[in-house]
Order: structure tokens, then C-alpha cells, then sequence
């Protein structure tokens, strides 16, 4: 025993293996208390030992396995991780061990390790090996499916070649073609089917460039139903059968290759008829398109009847894609060609179309309708009389023209009631501290403790309510705090005193209640973060301010308690009401409590500016009375920031786009603002001084929303800063910048030309999400009655011809604001951006942005001039869709105008 446990402590397999093969079952199961010993002993060991202790593991791994008799305990001792190292695993001296086992023992255990997902692909020559001589059938999981699928791909011959010997170098196995592999291999014809029924294809099935390249799996599938291995029927139905169950575009890729690979003959697509109608209808886009193929080459064969060519179109023709519609309404023109009697049949599935978004396409369907439609159609013409309500306001005129009378003709179009729906605008929920229990502050701070990006509105919460219990009973909050934070290693005693740059705002007062702070660590004096108040960007001086105001109050904690914050917001975006402040400020007189110098500042900048209640300020003849007069009517208002356009580029260029040329983008700078700089703490400092947003930072996301509650009543100065990462969402590859900007509308304070520039960038970001945030920031500004739609349309003009915004991400936006029943609003914007489409009608998505123009006034008859350019547009010939869409806007513009 001392002998096996010495050579396992060595790492000496060999040893192992020779003390262990003579060992009868009982004498192995003695073994495995000593064994089990030292495996709980090696994970005690630091990382420094246990990396040195790789040989050790690996003998420990190998006379475990060998000394477990049960099938489960077995398996569960070689697929331990704690057992595992990084260097790859050489199973031969394991392998050698369990051979002489039972076979059923040996399938029971490799069946155990198959079903293992996260160590199937490293255990996989040993499942193979325990298999090996059972006549157990193969693990069907999907990780052995994977791991067989790379084997068998990376397969090589056990035999080498003899030339490279006389190099004196030890011969290197050759690579065996993937066919004789699976030629080979006794599991071929077992696991092929499987290869369609895993969760995601197997990772090496897509290792080629070509699927008819020989030695690629689409094309030796192929072959192995040639030659019989493998049922031609088996990989069709299989293939078809896995798109069906859908997935990511890029799984589904070798599944079509495939069937590409097999030609497939017209019986044999004719039998899948209605799984290609199905994936016509519900794949994604590509391999839709390829059922739609499939179909159409159906049809052309004689073998799609007109009621299936109608189940399929009644399906495609409701998706947004515009190449698959328009693709199917030609096949429907010849089907109607082909044979006028199926009218009845396919007329009424055409007219699926109408309802598309994309009016161009149901123009088109109308187009077809009427032109296979008969004179003494009477019944057929009723029945699309009535789908053709479904069309946009101006071609149900033309339907009712040509279809004779709709049921409502004129449903939708009498703009003359039009009605502009906005969504409300969000309501302010009250931030409220007072008569909150200890116990509800405990568990409050507990779980922000564990939160990587508390919102503003529970920060603020917790830190007043710390300040109001340690002035009411320091010891009792420290006796309910200390056991919720015992996992914090600063709140233990032992722990000596907490260091305050690792703490988060309410950690650090929470370190004061308890004693684990010192006050010479929370001195106003000694810089947050080591660098001092020189120029950061724009998040550390906001993270500054928010962290110095948390120290201010834990010092006072320490020396001379506050009764409670004055700057603590009344509304949840970080308001804070005059009269609220006014209370505060009369209660602190009444105490004789002095004011703490950061939270009286950032008290200042989050109080709403009523020049009313300035009055009633100064009547506190106080220092911070008058103070707050002074802000509430003059020293408060910020500077309207400057504007010009620049040729710098003011992100951060990486070195793959070191050779692109730079942009020419608007900057805006905001004034110097004196107040902040002379009356302020030096923390504030950086807040009052010139910047232009720039240079353009990387921040880890989360922290940007919690900041706007530093300023909650300065959107424009917020605006300004934020500028530069919206035109990186635009312009390059950034993202979530859109989700601080419908934070950013919510607030108060005036919404002038920043914020409207901020909102239009924000339109043309690269992302959908941020996109959708800019909708939203839109909406809100409209629902409030702040939204100038002049100045946001200039604003989008200008953006437009600098090429900051693009044509179709901005008809994207407009087109999801118009959906909300904004219709009125969002063409009063887009009519001052559409010069600079129409002057520049080359951009990608000029069209579309025309086809969302004219849609808001169908809906909404604005009335009012002609857009610049518009009347030369829509005088081209041609069928492109900016021609179609110019007339189309030119006509409903022409008819509301009277």
C-alpha cells in the first residue's frame, strides 16, 4: 500500500499501473481511503504547489479509476476536474488498466463518461478504447456525437511512413482521409443519423470551403449513401427534419450545403412539399430563400398544384423580407400566366401583399390582381375588395378605382380628424427615506454590497438612510449591520482598517458605522484616487463627485453626525424640489448642524431652478440661504454651449482603422462656467470647466445612468458630453450609448440644441438598441411638449450630409416612432432632413426614408410646401424606389395641400 501511495506521490504511471494490474477487486477497494485522502489533501494545496503537482495528479487520476469497482463511482473519479490539468491526456496506461474488466462493465462506464458534457471531447479515445471488443452500441449524446465528428475528421493512420526515417527523427503519423475513416470506423452507420438530431450541428461538419470538395462532410455523406452505408433517405429526411427545428442562420448552413451536395430529385422534392412550404414560411432568411427555390422549381417541373403554391404564398408573402415577397408575387404571375382558371385559388393568396409594410410590393400585388382579374369576376372581386383594405391610405383610392367600391373606400384616409397618439410620458416616482426602519436600511446596504451598478435612486437611498440611523443610534446600526455584511472581509475586527478606494458609497458608510475607518483617511484633502482634481474625462469627475460626497458624509459619521443629507433627491431621476431643500436647510438651523460643503454643492446642482422660491431662500439669512437665492435665479443657469464642425477625429482610432480617413463630425463646447470653479469644493471643479466631451473614453457600462443624477437639471451640459460616444455609435463600431440618452430626456432643465443634436445622432446609431433608445428619448421630449421637430429636423439634415447619419438606419427610426401613432410628429421632423437626402440621392436607404416620409402623411395630412428637391424627384422615370416613393410623397403631400 505504502509502495502504490509512494509511486502515485512520484507520478511514476508505469509503477502505478504494475502494482495495480496484479491486485485482485477486493485489494483495489482497499486501496481508495488512502487515495480518496490525498486527493482532498491536493486540493488544499495553493496553486504554486499544485501547478508543480501535474505528475502526481496524473498518477492519482489513473489508480483511482483502476481501484473503483462500481460503474458510477468510476466514471465520476475520471471525469473529475479536480483530477484534471491542462496538458493533454494520455489514456494509454488508464485504457490498459480497465481492458481486462467485464465488457459490460466497461460499455456501462464509457455510456457514464458519454453523457458527461463537459469532459466527453477529452475522454473521448478512452470511451472508445472501454468499447472497444464490447459489441455496446455507440453513446448517442450530443458531446460524443461532437467529439466523434472531430476524431473521425483529424483522424490519422496508425501506420507512419518509412522515409522519414533515415532523418533520424521519429516518424510523424499521417493524416487519414475522412472517407477511409469512416470507412473504417464500425460506429458509422450508428451515428451518422445522429448527426442531425444534436442541439447545434457538430463544430467540424463546417470545416470547408467548398461542400463538394471531396474529404469535406457534405460531400463523403453524399458518398456514403452511394455506396449504401448510409440511407439516401436517412440524410434527406434528417436534413429537412433538423431545419425545421430552426436555429441560428449559421447552424443551419451545412444542413442546406448538404442538400445541395445530394441534387435532390424532383421526387424526392416533391415528397417534402410541405416541409419546404414550412420553411419557406418560418426559417431565417437564407434558408427560406432556398425552400422558396426548392418550390419554385417545383412549380416549373409541374409538380407545386396551385392550392399548395397558395398555402405557400399565403405564408411568405407576410414576411418582412422584401426579396422573398417580391421573388414570390413574379412566381405568382407566372403561375396566373400558366393557367388562368387557378385566379380563384391564387388571386386571394396574392392578396396577402396588402398588408406588407413596404407599400411598393403592394403595389405590386395590386398590380397583379387587377391584371388577372376578369370582368364577370363578381364574387372573386368582392372578396379582394375587401382585402384591399389592408392597403396604405392612397392606393385604397386606386384599389377602389380599380377593384370597384371598398366597404370603406375612404377608411384612413380623411385626414382631416387625424388625431397625433404619443405614449404618456413617464412618471416620477418620489425618493423617500424618512420613517424607514434600521432593518430596511440593513438589508438595503446588504444587497447593494453585491451590486455591481446600483441605480442612483438606491444609493441615494441607503447613504441617507446610514446618516439618519448613526445620528439617531450609531450602535445599534453597526449591531444590525455587522452580521448582514459578514462577507465583506473589511467588516470583520481582524480585518484592520478598510481601505476607502475599494469601497463603494454606502460600503463607506456603512465602514464608518462600524469603526473600520479612520478620519485622516477621509480627509477632503487627500485625493480619491491618487491622481488629484487635474483633467480626467467626464466619468471620473462625476464618479469623483458622487465618491467624495459619500467620504464627506463618513467622516462626519466619525466626528460630527449630520441628522440627515441635503442633497438627497425628491424624485427618483435625481430632482430635488426647492421647497424640500428649503425644509432641510430650516432644519439644520433649528439643530445647529453645519451644512457638509460637497453634499451642499451637489444639493445645488439637482435642485429644480424656481426663481420663486429664491425669496424664501434668502429669508433663512443663512450663508446657504443666500447661496441658494443666488443659484435658484442667475449663478445657476449654464451657458449655452458653442457649436462647430471639425475635421479631428476625436474617438480612439484603433490600429486596423489607423490608414481610415477621419470624419468630419459636429463638436460642441460647453462655456466655463465660473460659479462651479470659485464657490465650489475642488471636486466639483472639473464639472465647471470648458470641455467638448472629448477625447472620446472606454468605461465599463453600467455606471453612465447612475451618473445624470450628479445634474439631473442640466440635460444640455450632459448632452454635450455624451455627443461623443452617440457619434461613436453612429460612426463606428459603439454601442449602448442610446440607453443613457432616454435616461438623459427624462430629466429637467432646459432641452435645447444639445440634447436635440444628441437625440438626432442618436437616430442614425449603428444598433438597433440604441436606435430604439433615441425613439424613445423622442417621444419623450414630444410627450412633455419639448421636442422642436425644426431644430431636430436641421440638426438631422446636417448630420445627413456629413454622413454621420445614414439614410436607412434614420428611416428605421422614423419608421418605429411613426408606429407608435406619431405620425404627425415624426414626418414635422423628417420634412427638414429631406433636402439633404434628395440632394444626395445616392446613399443607401434614400428610398426607404422617402417611403416613411410619405406613409406619416397619409396618415396625418400635414399640408405645407413641397420639401427642396422633392418636385425633381419624383419628375424621374424609372421604377427604382426612390423614384416610386418621391411621387408617392409628392402625390399625398399635393392632396393634403389642396
Amino acid at each position: 500500500m505504502n509502495t502504490l501511495l509512494d509511486a502515485v506521490r512520484t507520478g511514476r504511471c508505469d509503477l502505478v499501473t504494475a502494482l495495480i494490474t496484479p491486485l485482485t477487486a477486493g485489494e483495489r477497494r482497499a486501496l481508495l481511503p488512502e487515495l480518496t485522502a490525498l486527493r482532498r489533501e491536493i486540493r488544499s494545496w495553493d496553486w504554486s504547489r499544485r501547478w508543480d503537482a501535474e505528475p502526481t495528479l496524473r498518477a492519482l487520476h489513473l489508480a483511482g479509476a483502476a481501484c473503483h469497482t462500481g460503474p458510477a463511482a468510476a466514471a465520476s473519479w475520471i471525469a473529475a476536474r479536480d483530477l484534471r490539468d491542462g496538458r493533454t491526456r494520455d489514456t494509454a496506461h488508464l485504457a490498459a488498466l480497465l481492458t481486462a474488466r467485464d465488457p459490460a462493465w466497461r460499455a456501462d462506464v464509457a455510456h457514464r463518461l458519454a453523457a458527461r458534457t463537459a469532459t466527453v471531447e477529452d475522454d473521448y479515445p478512452l470511451i472508445r478504447a472501454l468499447l472497444h471488443g464490447t459489441e455496446a452500441p455507440a453513446p448517442t449524446t450530443d458531446g460524443f456525437v461532437h467529439a466523434w465528428a472531430r476524431a473521425t475528421t483529424t483522424s490519422t493512420d496508425t501506420t507512419t511512413s518509412t522515409d522519414t526515417t533515415t532523418t533520424g527523427r521519429r516518424p510523424r503519423p499521417r493524416p487519414r482521409p475522412l472517407r477511409v475513416a469512416l470507412r473504417e470506423d464500425p460506429y458509422t452507420a450508428e451515428l451518422v443519423p445522429r448527426l442531425f438530431e444534436t442541439a447545434t450541428p457538430a463544430p467540424s461538419l463546417t470545416w470547408y470551403d467548398d461542400p463538394h470538395t471531396a474529404g469535406r462532410w457534405p460531400a463523403e455523406l453524399a458518398h456514403l449513401a452511394t455506396e449504401g452505408t448510409v440511407q439516401r433517405h436517412t440524410l434527406l429526411t434528417g436534413t429537412v427534419g433538423r431545419l425545421l427545428r430552426g436555429g441560428r442562420t449559421g447552424h443551419l448552413a451545412f444542413y442546406t450545403d448538404l442538400l445541395d451536395v445530394l441534387d435532390l430529385t424532383t421526387d424526392e422534392r416533391a415528397e417534402h412539399t410541405a416541409d419546404w412550404i414550412a420553411l419557406a414560411a418560418d426559417a431565417p432568411s437564407p434558408t427560406a430563400g432556398r425552400a422558396q427555390q426548392t418550390l419554385t422549381a417545383l412549380f416549373e417541373a409541374g409538380r407545386l398544384p396551385a392550392d399548395r403554391l397558395a398555402e405557400m404564398s399565403a405564408a411568405v408573402l407576410f414576411r418582412p423580407e422584401k426579396k422573398l415577397v417580391r421573388a414570390q408575387l413574379v412566381l405568382l404571375g407566372k403561375a396566373l400566366r400558366r393557367d388562368a382558371e387557378d385566379r380563384f385559388t391564387l388571386l386571394p393568396a396574392t392578396a396577402a401583399a396588402f398588408g406588407h409594410p413596404d407599400t411598393a410590393l403592394q403595389e405590386k400585388a395590386l398590380k397583379l390582381v387587377v391584371t388577372h382579374l376578369r370582368p364577370d369576376d363578381d364574387a372573386l372581386r368582392a372578396d379582394l375588395a375587401l382585402d384591399a383594405e389592408q392597403l396604405g391610405p392612397a392606393l385604397r383610392r386606386t384599389a377602389a378605382t380599380l377593384l370597384g367600391a371598398l366597404a370603406d373606400p375612404t377608411a384612413g384616409t380623411d385626414t382631416d380628424g387625424y388625431e397625433e397618439t404619443l405614449p404618456a410620458a413617464p412618471a416620477r416616482r418620489p425618493l423617500t427615506t424618512a420613517g424607514r426602519s434600521v432593518a430596511e436600511t440593513v438589508e438595503l446596504v446588504a444587497a447593494l454590497a453585491k451590486t455591481n451598478a446600483p441605480t442612483a435612486e438606491e444609493t441615494e437611498t441607503a447613504l441617507d438612510l446610514l446618516v439618519r440611523h448613526a445620528h439617531q443610534d450609531r450602535t445599534a446600526l453597526a449591531a444590525a449591520l455587522l452580521p448582514a455584511l459578514a462577507d465583506r472581509h473589511w467588516a470583520h475586527e481582524d480585518a484592520g482598517r478598510a481601505d476607502p478606494a475599494h469601497l463603494s458609497a454606502p460600503e463607506l458608510l456603512a465602514a464608518a458605522v462600524l469603526g473600520r475607518l479612520h478620519p485622516a483617511d477621509l480627509s477632503p484633502r487627500r485625493p480619491i484616487d491618487g491622481r488629484g482634481f487635474g483633467q480626467h474625462c467626464i466619468h471620473d469627475a462625476l464618479q469623483r463627485v458622487t465618491t467624495a460626497r459619500a467620504r464627506e458624509a463618513a467622516l462626519r459619521i466619525l466626528t460630527d453626525p449630520l441628522p440627515f443629507l441635503l442633497a438627497t433627491p425628491t424624485w427618483d431621476c435625481g430632482t430635488l424640489e426647492p421647497h424640500d431643500l428649503l425644509t432641510r436647510l430650516t432644519a439644520y438651523a433649528r439643530q445647529g448642524a453645519t451644512p457638509a460643503p460637497a453634499d451642499f454643492a451637489q444639493a445645488l446642482l439637482r435642485v429644480r431652478r424656481d426663481p420663486q422660491a429664491a425669496a424664501a431662500a434668502d429669508a433663512l439669512a443663512t450663508g446657504e440661504g443666500r447661496r441658494l437665492a443666488a443659484w435658484l435665479t442667475t449663478d445657476g443657469e449654464p451657458a449655452p454651449p458653442t457649436r462647430h464642425v471639425s475635421d479631428q477625429d476625436h474617438g480612439l482610432r484603433t490600429w486596423w482603422r489607423a490608414e481610415r480617413p477621419t470624419a468630419r463630425r459636429i463638436v460642441l463646447e460647453i462655456p466655463e462656467r465660473l460659479v462651479i470653479q470659485k464657490e465650489f469644493p475642488a471636486v466639483f471643479h472639473p464639472l465647471g470647466r470648458p470641455r467638448t466631451g472629448t477625447p472620446r473614453c472606454w468605461h465599463w457600462r453600467g455606471q453612465e445612468r447612475a451618473h445624470l443624477a450628479v445634474l439631473p437639471q442640466d440635460r444640455e451640459t450632459q448632452a454635450v458630453w455624451l455627443l461623443p460616444d452617440l457619434t461613436g455609435c453612429a460612426t463606428e463600431e459603439g454601442r449602448g450609448a442610446g440607453e443613457v440618452l432616454s435616461r438623459l430626456a427624462e430629466l429637467g432643465g432646459p432641452a435645447g440644441p444639445a440634447l436635440h443634436l444628441a437625440v438626432a445622432t442618436g437616430l442614425g446609431a449603428r444598433h438597433a438598441e440604441d436606435r430604439l433608445a433615441a425613439v424613445d428619448a423622442l417621444l419623450v421630449l414630444a410627450a412633455r411638449g419639448e421636442l422642436d421637430t425644426a431644430l431636430l429636423g436641421r440638426d438631422l439634415a446636417e448630420l445627413l450630409r456629413l454622413g454621420t447619419v445614414k439614410p436607412n438606419r434614420l428611416a428605421d427610426a422614423a419608421r418605429t416612432a411613426a408606429a407608435t401613432g406619431a405620425y404627425a410628429t415624426t414626418w414635422a421632423f423628417l420634412a427638414g432632413s429631406l433636402p439633404a437626402v434628395l440632394a444626395d440621392s445616392t446613399g443607401r436607404g434614400a428610398g426607404e426614408l422617402l417611403a416613411v416620409a410619405a406613409d406619416c402623411v397619409e396618415h396625418c395630412g400635414p399640408g405645407g410646401p413641397l420639401p427642396e428637391g422633392l418636385a425633381p424627384a419624383a419628375a424621374r422615370k424609372g421604377t427604382s424606389q426612390l423614384a416610386t416613393q418621391a411621387r408617392r410623397l409628392h402625390t399625398a403631400l399635393t392632396i393634403t395641400t389642396g
